[in-house]
């Protein structure tokens, strides 16, 4: 049996404004093959994502979060 390993990731989103915007970052995120784990923070304008990376790259979780309709600067 392999075990994956595991990687945390964090980074900055722009234009969330309430906690509408929150739900909808973790629920985009949180729905994608491979995502471990998710927390949004409006105060600090950031995510922390849990994923495992032989399934899911860190662009694939930006482009979700952009799919949503905010901003990931890079």
């Amino acid at each position: 049996m392999t075990t994956s390993a595991r990687e945390t990731i964090e980074f900055k989103i722009e234009g969330m404004d309430c906690a509408h915007c929150v739900s909808t970052i973790e629920k985009a995120v949180g729905a994608l093959s491979g995502v471990e784990a998710v927390k949004v923070s409006l105060t600090d304008n950031s995510a922390i994502v849990r994923l495992d990376p032989s399934q899911i790259s860190q662009d694939a979780v930006f482009e979700a979060v952009e799919d949503a309709g905010y901003d990931v600067p890079r």
